[in-house]
C-alpha cells in the first residue's frame, strides 16, 4: 500500500508540477514581470526565479533578498531550478493527501479524486487567500512571521475541518468543520502597517490574484484525481 502511495504520489505530482509550471510560464511570470517595473531598481528578479519566490502559497514569503544569495542564472538554469521546484512541491502536496487519506481511513479513488483536489485546494490556497491575497513584487506586507503562522494556522484548520466533514458527516461535524474555517479569518489575517502603499496598480494586482488563484484550482484538479487513478490501477494490479 505504501509503495502504491509513493509511486502514485510521484507520478501525480510529476504531471501537475509541469502543468503548473506551463501555465505560470503564459499567465503568471508576465505579471509578475510587469510589477517589478514599479518596484524600483536592484529589486527585480529573472522571470523564472520569480515563479519560485510568488507563484507558490501566496502569503507565506514577503518580498525580500539578500544580495549575496546565490541565484541561478537567467535562462535554461532558472527555468530548470523553477520546474524543478514545482514538480517536488507538487509531490510533497501528493504525499501529503496520500498520507491524510490512510490516517483518515478515506480512500483516495478516481471516482473521489476531484473532491480531494478541491478540498487542497480549498485549504492550501482559496482559505488562505481570503486573508492574505497573493501579492506581487513591490506590494506591502505585513510581518513575515505573522504571515507565515497565520497562513499555515489556516491551512491546517481548514483542512482539519474538511476532514472531519468528510470523515463524520453528522451535525456535530458540520458545526466543528464551520468553526474551524471560521476561526483564522475571526482572528484576521496580519496586514501592512497603516499608510504603507503600492505603486502596482490594481488592475495588474487584482490580475495576479485572480491567475495565481487560477493556477492553483487547474494544479489541484489534475493531482487530485490523477493521483486517485494511479492509486485505483495499482490497487487492481497488486490485486491481479
Amino acid at each position: 500500500m505504501f509503495r502504491n502511495l509513493f509511486f502514485a504520489a510521484v507520478l501525480a505530482g510529476l504531471a501537475a508540477g509541469l502543468v503548473m509550471s506551463a501555465i505560470q510560464q503564459w499567465r503568471v511570470i508576465p505579471l509578475i514581470l510587469e510589477a517589478e517595473t514599479y518596484e524600483g531598481e536592484g529589486h527585480s528578479h529573472g522571470k523564472e526565479a520569480a515563479v519560485a519566490d510568488h507563484a507558490h502559497e501566496e502569503g507565506t514569503p514577503a518580498h525580500t533578498h539578500d544580495e549575496n544569495a546565490w541565484a541561478p542564472a537567467d535562462g535554461f538554469e532558472r527555468i530548470f531550478y523553477t520546474v524543478l521546484s514545482n514538480v517536488l512541491i507538487a509531490i510533497g502536496f501528493a504525499l501529503v493527501i496520500g498520507a491524510v487519506s490512510v490516517l483518515a481511513e478515506i480512500p483516495l479513488t478516481l471516482a473521489n479524486g476531484i473532491l480531494w483536489g478541491l478540498a487542497g485546494f480549498a485549504a492550501f490556497q482559496f482559505a488562505p487567500a481570503y486573508g492574505l491575497a497573493p501579492e506581487l513584487p513591490g506590494m506591502p506586507a505585513a510581518d513575515l512571521v505573522a504571515r507565515q503562522a497565520w497562513w499555515w494556522s489556516t491551512v491546517i484548520a481548514t483542512g482539519l475541518g474538511i476532514a472531519i466533514l468528510a470523515k463524520f458527516r453528522s451535525l456535530w461535524a458540520i458545526i466543528a468543520c464551520v468553526a474551524l474555517i471560521a476561526a483564522p479569518h475571526v482572528i484576521g489575517a496580519p496586514q501592512p502597517p497603516a499608510g504603507d502603499h503600492s505603486d502596482v496598480p490594481a488592475h495588474l494586482a487584482s490580475a495576479y490574484a485572480a491567475a495565481a488563484l487560477g493556477t492553483g484550482a487547474i494544479f489541484w484538479f489534475i493531482l487530485g484525481p490523477l493521483q486517485g487513478w494511479l492509486l485505483d490501477r495499482f490497487s487492481k494490479g497488486g490485486a491481479a
